[in-house]
């Protein structure tokens, strides 16, 4: 974590991206604290600029997943073309070789000695700190920061640095602040580990699917409608068929599946303490001299949906399904593709049981989660995030709560760890990072443990015993979001979807117009077996047809020539095994029809 005086003002959007650092190896074979490496970074950036750009004043600089960045306040701000200058001066500060020192100060003190060194913003951070908090600094050679630590003891472990971005970033994150500039870098103790991320930075690159998503016409954005995406024809495909394979697995499982309105009232929102805790988030409404919301989550609406009727301990656990477009509020320069939109679909869902179902609901849906996960290749880390600071409700339903997940977790043979304080503010969860083929994590699917909302909204069942009982809920998704997770995917994939989710599966390539009536045939007999396919008749050289199927990816390629046309075969070329020789249509037609109903 950042060191506690700029842990106090971290944008919200940034306090995500403080999870637990992972370790290296340094030249002697010793493991580096990564965060700490990265946050000592941070502070040879700041003393860079510093040297260079005195006038300039510090904001925060804080070690994040992978790297650090410094918020900068400068008439006129930096651009990329100050990094190479900025690069070379840490270059010198990290050879010097200087140590990197703590001390501490009594407050009076601590506050008179920043304002000697002109530092408005550390001076804010100060003043906001606690007044029995112990104040630290940390001093190299000329410069010294305000900071809780930790950090490395010399300069010179910082062997091999790059500065990557800049962009803008509201003070405290929020856009009625100045904008300060924001400096991102990226260090390691050896340069080739440096190489090495660099080289996964360019693969993220040609990866990244908001490009892929344009040039395979999946998706498109707009200026009409920042942070609302707009799903071409292929990509529908791609995103119907998620969402069938969602709807076969859950029902598979027991789920019954529900819709709830998109516009609710604000009482309904104030009942559930979503507007307490979330209405910044929030579009509003006026209908009707009345205030409504749209909905940023579907929880309250499955309440509704649960109080319709009364009752019975034989209806538990009720498992009901949500695909539910939800609105929220994102920041414009937090949006990023479908990574982070302002409506996406949750694939939702709330789970009523008694409390002695509560250990068999949660397993249920872990080995849901994981079957889910598999299918796609991926790997997956698992947390027990614990109780935030502005949770609401009964400490002991916390407690409990906390220890059934813990429970469960340990009872399948998990392994996880615990991420204290990160909770949902009416219950602990479980949450799923997923690793893609590059090995970043995403976090996906959530399993949140409620006994709040069911008081909230005074839910109840009719037990054995003819009495009346607070039934529980669980919250949870698997995919997180449908817009989210075929970002992931587009991404994971490099845009080369496995055979079942293509959305176009087959190309038929004619190699002249003689051909095309069996070409024809061959196209009319996939799509009659339920395979995707089209037809390229165009009068092109083959080889033109073929590098133009490759760039978009398709699967298989099957190419109709007169011996092809005479013979009732197919030379079928592989996206990814290239030439795969001569087959039968039939034999082919069987091979896909395996594949989709495998989803391989």
């Amino acid at each position: 974590m950042p060191g506690e005086a700029e842990r106090q003002h971290l944008p919200s959007e940034d306090k995500k991206e403080q999870v637990a650092m992972t370790t290296t190896t340094n030249g002697d074979g010793r493991e580096q604290d990564m965060h700490a490496f990265w946050h000592s970074s941070s502070h040879l950036l700041a003393h860079a600029v510093k040297r260079l750009f005195p006038e300039t004043k510090l904001a925060i600089g804080p070690a994040i997943d992978n790297g650090f960045y410094y918020d900068f306040d400068r008439e006129g701000g930096f651009t990329v073309e100050d990094l190479p200058a900025i690069e070379e001066e840490m270059k010198k500060i990290a050879k010097a070789n200087y140590k990197i020192e703590r001390f501490t100060l009594p407050r009076d003190e601590a506050i008179e000695f920043v304002k000697k060194m002109d530092e408005p913003y550390k001076l804010e951070m100060l003043l906001a700190l606690p007044e029995d908090e112990e104040i630290s600094f940390y001093t190299q050679n000329d410069f010294t920061d305000l900071c809780a630590g930790p950090h490395i003891r010399y300069t010179k472990q910082i062997k091999a640095f790059k500065l990557l971005s800049v962009s803008g970033a509201y003070w405290h994150g929020d856009e009625k602040n100045k904008m300060l500039t924001r400096i991102y870098g990226v260090s390691y103790p050896s340069k080739q580990q440096l190489d090495d991320y660099l080289t996964l930075l360019e693969e993220a690159k040609r990866r990244d699917h908001r490009k892929l998503g344009r040039e395979l016409e999946l998706f498109m954005m707009s200026d009409a409608g920042p942070g609302f995406p707009f799903f071409l024809p292929k990509g529908m495909v791609v995103r119907d068929l998620l969402i069938d394979y969602w709807k076969e697995l859950h029902r598979e499982a027991g789920y019954v599946f529900v819709s709830t309105p998109m516009i609710l009232s604000c009482h309904l929102w104030k009942e559930s303490g979503h507007w307490d805790h979330y209405k910044d988030n929030m579009y509003t409404v006026e209908i009707d001299e009345q205030e409504y919301a749209v909905k940023p989550m579907n929880c309250p609406g499955g309440m509704l949906i649960y109080k319709n009727k009364p009752r019975s301990y034989r209806d538990l656990p009720l498992r009901m399904g949500e695909l539910g477009l939800v609105h929220r509020h994102e920041k414009s320069g937090t949006l990023h593709g479908l990574m982070r939109v302002r409506a996406f679909t949750q694939d939702d869902a709330h789970l009523f049981m008694t409390p002695d179902q509560i250990e068999e609901e949660v397993t249920g849906i872990i080995r849901l989660i994981d079957k889910i996960y598999r299918s796609f290749g991926f790997r997956y880390r698992v947390e027990l995030s614990t109780r935030p600071e502005n949770s609401m409700g009964d400490i002991e339903d916390w407690n409990r709560a906390e220890s059934i997940l813990q429970k469960v977790l340990e009872d399948i043979g998990a392994d996880y760890r615990i991420n204290a304080g990160d909770g949902a503010f009416y219950g602990p969860k479980i949450d799923f990072h997923i690793e893609d083929a590059i090995g970043r994590g995403w976090q996906c699917a959530t399993i949140q443990l409620d006994f709040q909302m069911p008081q909230r909204f005074d839910l109840e069942y009719t037990g054995p015993d003819g009495a009346k009982h607070r039934p529980i809920v669980v919250h949870r998704t698997a995919l997180g979001a449908i817009e989210r997770f075929m970002a992931i995917l587009i991404e994971h994939y490099s845009g080369k979807f496995p055979f079942w989710l293509s959305p176009e599966q087959v190309r038929v390539l004619s190699i002249s117009q003689q051909n095309l009536p069996y070409a024809e045939d061959v196209v009319n007999e996939l799509k009659h077996a339920g395979i995707r396919a089209e037809l390229d008749s165009r009068d092109e050289k083959i080889g033109y047809k073929i590098r133009e199927a490759q760039l978009q990816k398709i699967p298989y390629m099957l190419i109709v020539g007169d011996r092809e046309a005479e013979e009732k075969t197919l030379s079928v070329r592989s996206r990814d095994e290239g030439d795969l020789g001569t087959q039968a249509l039939q034999s082919f037609i069987d091979k896909a029809v395996d594949l989709n109903a495998a989803r391989r």
